[in-house]
């Protein structure tokens, strides 16, 4: 089957070819024209029963596909004060065997209800925004925060 019979129902052909069919048909059927139609409507309708199995199987498939997609997903809820760690996507242009693509730890300052998260930087301090889907949560020890008081001696 060819991929134009399965999307448009039927195959491209030159008037030649669905002439010089069409005198086969009738000459095969013994020059009778009543049951070369009917035999032509037959086919016709067995290819739209044929195009509709096709869809339907499509349909059910992408269905399967969403449902084992779906299962899958784990949904990420963070709050203000959690550590992540966020992917780096750049990595791929210097691939290195032993290179982790996650960075971090990060602090998790704002979370928005849009899927955006405001990040803060252990080290430099730095403030920015990610993609809630490209940071998860970070499940080592935690970092102790610096208690930052004077002792006057």
């Amino acid at each position: 089957m060819s991929p134009d019979q399965m999307v448009f129902g039927k195959a491209w052909h030159l008037l030649v070819e669905l002439e010089h069919r069409a005198y086969w048909a009738t000459r095969f059927l013994n020059f009778d024209p009543k049951a070369a139609e009917e035999k032509r409507l037959l086919q016709l309708n067995e290819l739209d029963e044929f195009q509709h199995a096709v869809f339907e199987n499509a349909k059910i498939y992408k269905e399967r596909s969403k449902k084992w997609h779906d299962r899958r997903i784990s949904s990420r809820d963070f709050q203000p004060g959690q550590q992540v760690l966020l992917f780096n996507s750049r990595l791929k242009l210097f691939p290195g065997n032993l290179k982790s693509r996650w960075t971090g730890p990060f602090m998790v300052t704002r979370v928005s209800p849009y899927g955006h998260i405001e990040l803060r930087s252990q080290y430099s301090g730095k403030r920015f925004t990610v993609n809630g889907q490209r940071v998860k949560h970070y499940l080592g020890n935690p970092i102790e925060q610096e208690d930052s008081t004077l002792l006057l001696t």
